[in-house]
């Protein structure tokens, strides 16, 4: 147990009522017959050990990352690294380079095709390598970080002067990918500030290291089309650009059967970079009303990858705006555009997952309130990023019992310090464990909904009325439902991984979208009937 979840599991024995020398009396008892054996004592400590060097070993990899991934693209190549490991003492390693390639390449099927390894499967490599490595595994593990970090670093410091430039140009790129991530985190359920972002990175990287060139810039999504099948059974719908582009390009759709580069670019799983449009004869312009012979300058698509690298959209680039002889995109450039690519990505899918939680909650509390009429109301909080690295809650949803729910346009969020009465929210937040409290003679019940690792994604708010505890078959119910929604929740994060492969029970999870969630909800649900049964 950690010091807040041991408090409120004193605070939930005790209750409200308690006074206090009975409290002191419960204390003075525990601190008599608490005792550690000697074997509890080891354990604990070598736990602590084993975080402690977990921790120091994520830093490092981190680090190693960071330093080879110099143009913050957010991967590596997959045989520039396999060419470094094979100089690792003396080559002595090359069987077990290869027998732990294959195995990776088993773990992520995907890295046949793409080559590309992201940080979580740069450390899976290395793990394997150490595995499959005479002697021991946490040494060999740590060696092979080192050697790596050595490599890289020595690959850098070949020309210092040209280091230093590029050390400060990678520094203001990760800045401007870092400020895509914080504004999903920020945003909590909404895409515009990320789109924003997005176009803000691009624009800023251009003005400071592109000639400041004046770019247009926009993202489309993957989509079914519904329209007669000779015009392809996916479309591209523009969901985002730079403002002046805003009346030609956004919520337009781009067909197979249409001109342009995209597809191929889809297809291919690759940048397309057209340096001159005016000679390549197959590019498409929203802006019909500008002369064929004015539209100048280049093109470039990148696709867009999710967790397991499948293509969900693209990001598209122009500098049709620009009419000076510098308006191709350089390889430094396109390197970067791929590095806001991922942290897109990774924002997009973040925003996404919080959605499918929401929906979780939405489907959770409609299967609830039918069967639990005890219950006041229930309101649903996201945990979200605040301010000086602390934390908000942020309410998005509150239902009553008679179905009847209210969703905020904009979450409001809530202090810790602004909000004393409700501390006990915060309580449960940071014991990621059931708070029971009253307020104004209104009781409440929290309870955390936790991510992978155990921390705290969400809570649910319970309120009983005057009602100390819920009747026998209403709690059932409750348990029930938050079983099934702490079920779909984690299972929707397990999906969002990259080394796990999303698997469909039942055929409406095939073609869900946004309802995914509600949907996962209710599986659960029918599995443990049929498991009752």
């Amino acid at each position: 147990l950690t010091l807040p979840q041991f408090v409120q599991l004193m605070d939930n024995f005790v209750g409200e009522d308690i006074s206090l020398p009975i409290v002191k009396r419960l204390t003075a008892f525990i601190k008599q017959e608490y005792k550690q054996t000697e074997e509890e004592r080891k354990k604990l400590l070598e736990k602590v050990q084993r975080m402690s060097h977990m921790t120091q070993r994520r830093v490092l990899l981190e680090a190693l990352f960071e330093k080879w991934d110099s143009n913050a693209c957010g991967s590596l190549d997959l045989e520039e690294v396999v060419a470094v490991l094979r100089t690792f003492k003396g080559g002595m390693g090359k069987q077990a380079l290869i027998q732990a390639r294959e195995q990776l390449c088993s773990q992520y099927p995907q890295l046949s095709r793409v080559g590309k390894l992201s940080p979580k499967a740069l450390q899976t490599f290395l793990e394997l390598i150490a595995a499959t490595f005479p002697g021991n595994e946490d040494e060999t593990f740590d060696n092979l970080v080192r050697f790596l970090t050595t490599s890289v670093e020595q690959s850098v410091e070949q020309s210092v002067e040209q280091s230093h430039t590029k050390s400060l140009q990678s520094s203001a790129r990760r800045k401007w990918l870092q400020d895509i991530q914080q504004a999903a985190e920020s945003s909590v359920t909404s895409l515009e500030p990320v789109y924003k972002a997005v176009i803000k990175a691009l624009s800023q990287d251009m003005e400071a290291h592109g000639d400041n060139k004046r770019i247009s810039a926009y993202i489309a999504f993957l989509e079914e089309n519904q329209l007669p099948p000779e015009q392809g059974e996916i479309l591209l719908r523009y969901v985002a650009c730079t403002a002046d582009d805003a009346p030609l390009v956004l919520n337009q759709e781009l067909h197979r059967d249409m001109k342009g580069i995209s597809f191929a670019a889809i297809d291919q799983g690759k940048p397309i970079h057209v340096p001159r449009v005016q000679l390549h004869g197959n590019i498409h312009f929203w802006n019909s009303d500008r002369p064929v012979e004015e539209s100048i300058g280049s093109f470039l698509v990148l696709p867009l990858y999710d967790a397991h690298w499948r293509v969900f959209g693209i990001l598209g680039l122009d500098t049709l705006r620009d009419h000076s002889e510098k308006s191709f995109f350089q390889m430094h450039e396109i390197t970067f555009y791929q590095g806001v690519c991922h942290a897109f990505s990774k924002a997009y899918h973040y925003i996404c997952v919080r959605e499918n939680v929401l929906q979780v909650a939405v489907t959770a509390l409609d299967w609830l309130y039918l069967r639990t009429p005890s219950i006041h109301t229930v309101t649903t909080y996201l945990v979200a990023p605040g301010k000086d690295e602390g934390y908000a809650l942020c309410k998005v949803i509150t239902a009553d019992n008679t179905g009847q729910k209210e969703i905020p346009s904009s979450p409001v969020v809530l202090l810790r310090e602004e909000n004393l009465l409700r501390d006990y929210l915060f309580k449960c937040t940071e014991s990621s464990e059931v708070t029971l409290t009253s307020v104004y003679g209104e009781h409440h019940i929290a309870v955390p909904l936790h991510d992978l690792s155990r921390q705290t994604l969400a809570i649910f708010d319970i309120s009983i009325g005057q009602h100390k505890k819920l009747p026998p078959e209403e709690q059932k119910n409750l348990q029930r439902m938050l079983k099934m929604a702490q079920a779909a929740c984690s299972e929707i994060l397990q999906r969002s991984l990259e080394e796990t492969e999303p698997t469909q029970v039942l055929e409406a999870e095939r073609v869900a979208n946004v309802r995914h969630g509600g949907i996962l909800f209710h599986r659960f649900m029918l599995q443990e009937l049929r498991e009752c049964v």
